[in-house]
């Protein structure tokens, strides 16, 4: 076996298996363009923006086409730059005859076909980094918005008022902020923090301890954060996991008069909890930019004397706007001129080597990554990779990049694709180790295997392809055959009677089918594991039920 340790971006060349050096990812225009590129700026941008753009290309700025004016002109165009009033849609990919890039002066791509985009090798691009500091200020302005009773000051005067009495505030020095995710923007914000002489802890479990360390941070679990912070600041990504992550017990458990921030996704927090906490007096205020709906029409948090409450405009700031359009006419031409582009949003690739065999492998390893991030429980430390079988004679770079791009989208508010996976490990302290053996460990002509490392606990899968489709055919110790899609259930129990039984009656009760399962054990009434595949999730409560059925050790769902 070779080991290869890798620690953010690959070595620039590999040797292919016909003995050529080749660039691990390189981004190839579709088509020879004769004299200057040809774009199309169909939204609003700053004027620097287009600036960077005419140095190289010739521009055409046409704002409020009509979906039929667009598919008129498009074919025209090397390169499409919009906003979000701009629908690049199916049709609009079958009139573009030359079209490379689509470029996004902003984070979101919601009005994009990515899929349509990945299948014509066109890259998308956005600036996904130029709101960064505008959404840690604003969550600044909130904070000492809650602290001084700024808004609610300001309400009194502007009523005739003269009762500074009633509106004491806060200092934030020597207060404790707690910030629920460390990645960019929660590390900006606790820079911040610091400068107004806070004690800033976090929760991350995808963040090194050395990262956080090294920006003033303690890394804390979420119920120590609770107990302890002054201020709680939300910045982690919406996902199934996360999703009404505060709620009824995270706000019991909250310090008494503690105050709340959240300008990541309205999605986290349970919005008639939080109003339940702040009519109760447990919690001292709340400032919101977001909404689970937005407009938020029907919050229950709308004219609370409590909350501080602004129209998701974190990320509108002047600075912003022209960092967006400079941003991204940056990366429309380094994709134009065929160069790495790590803000690509998808990956379209020209890989060197059998890329025809290596192709299929692309979704197991992506699938692998996303499932074990699932099963893992504590901060990831390091992974490793092994390729097993005819796999280990090819260039597994790719391989290596997707099962990346597979354990950390999920827990990362940057988009992650097959380009800049590596970056973004290294940027959060994820080491990884790629190893090769000839032979795998069970009787499969290939497997992958992804092992995480945190401290003393370690998670295994492996998988393969069976008829072309990836299958889970190991969770730690045990030989399993899972189809990886839609909702798992695994369980690790002590082997006793009754015990699949009572998991399917409460299973049942709560509505939720299964429709498939399979059992695992090493030894008669030893250890076993339990894998179902369901046609539903299970609710928090439900899980917390199967949870607490004696002998049951762990409970995980996985979403594929």
């Amino acid at each position: 076996m070779t080991d290869v340790i890798v620690v953010g971006e690959p070595p620039r060349t590999q040797q292919s298996p016909a003995g050529q050096a080749a660039e691990t990812v390189r981004l190839q225009p579709k088509t020879e363009t004769v004299g200057p590129p040809m774009i199309l700026v169909a939204d609003q941008i700053a004027e620097p923006g287009i600036d960077i753009l005419r140095e190289e290309a010739q521009v055409t700025v046409r704002t409020g086409l009509k979906p039929e004016q667009l598919l008129g002109i498009i074919g025209d165009y090397d390169a499409l730059v919009v906003r979000s009033a701009t629908k690049v849609t199916k049709a609009v990919f079958d009139a573009a005859r030359k079209l490379q890039v689509v470029g996004r002066a902003g984070v979101g791509v919601d009005n994009i076909d990515l899929d349509e985009a990945t299948r014509r090798g066109v890259v998308v691009v956005n600036s996904a980094s130029a709101s960064t500091f505008a959404v840690a200020e604003h969550t600044m302005a909130l904070l000492l918005a809650l602290a001084r009773n700024v808004p609610q000051a300001m309400e009194s005067l502007e009523r005739g008022e003269w009762t500074p009495s009633k509106f004491m505030g806060l200092e934030l020095r020597r207060k404790t902020l707690g910030l629920v995710g460390l990645g960019r923007i929660g590390t900006q914000v606790a820079r911040r923090a610091l400068g107004f002489e806070m004690r800033v802890i976090a929760t991350d479990p995808f963040i090194s301890r050395e990262y956080a360390e090294s920006n003033g941070v303690e890394l804390v679990p979420l119920d120590r954060l609770l107990a302890e912070a002054d201020f709680i600041s939300l910045h982690a990504p919406l996902n199934p996991q996360n999703e009404r992550m505060m709620g009824d017990d995270e706000f019991a458990r909250m310090k008494e008069g503690a105050y709340l921030v959240n300008t990541a996704r309205g999605g986290l927090v349970d919005e008639a909890a939080l109003r339940h906490a702040l009519d109760s007096g447990r919690l001292g205020g709340a400032a919101l930019d977001v909404f689970a709906t937005e407009p938020p029409a029907g919050c229950p948090l709308i004219d609370h004397p409590k909350v501080v409450l602004t129209p998701h405009i974190s990320a509108s700031s002047r600075e912003a706007q022209v960092e967006a359009g400079t941003d991204v006419a940056r990366l429309v031409l380094a994709c134009l001129r065929g160069e790495h582009v790590s803000g690509a949003v998808n990956a379209p690739l020209r890989v060197s080597g059998d890329i025809e065999f290596i192709e299929p492998y692309l979704r197991l390893a992506e699938t692998l990554g996303r499932a074990l991030i699932q099963l893992a429980e504590a901060r990831l430390e390091t992974v490793e990779i092994t390729y097993a079988g005819e796999l280990a004679a090819h260039d597994v770079t790719p391989l290596t990049a997707a099962a990346i791009k597979g354990l950390l989208t999920p827990i990362t508010e940057e988009r992650v694709n097959l380009i800049n996976a590596r970056i973004i490990a290294r940027s959060r302290g994820l080491n990884v180790v790629e190893r090769k053996a000839e032979r795998p460990e069970a009787n499969y002509a290939n497997l992958i295997t992804l092992a995480v490392q945190a401290g003393d606990d370690r998670r295994v899968l492996a998988g393969t392809l069976l008829q072309d489709e990836p299958r889970i055919v190991r969770i730690d110790d045990y030989w399993v055959d899972v189809v990886p899609s839609g909702h798992v259930l695994v369980t690790h129990h002590t082997d006793r009677p009754g015990i699949i039984g009572r998991v399917g009656t409460l299973l049942g009760e709560g509505d939720v089918n299964i429709s498939s399962m399979q059992v695992g054990r090493r030894v008669r009434r030893g250890e076993a594991i339990m894998i179902m595949n369901l046609d539903e999730p299970l609710s928090r409560e439900l899980e917390q039920q199967v949870a607490a059925i004696p002998d049951i050790r762990s409970v995980k769902q996985i979403s594929l």
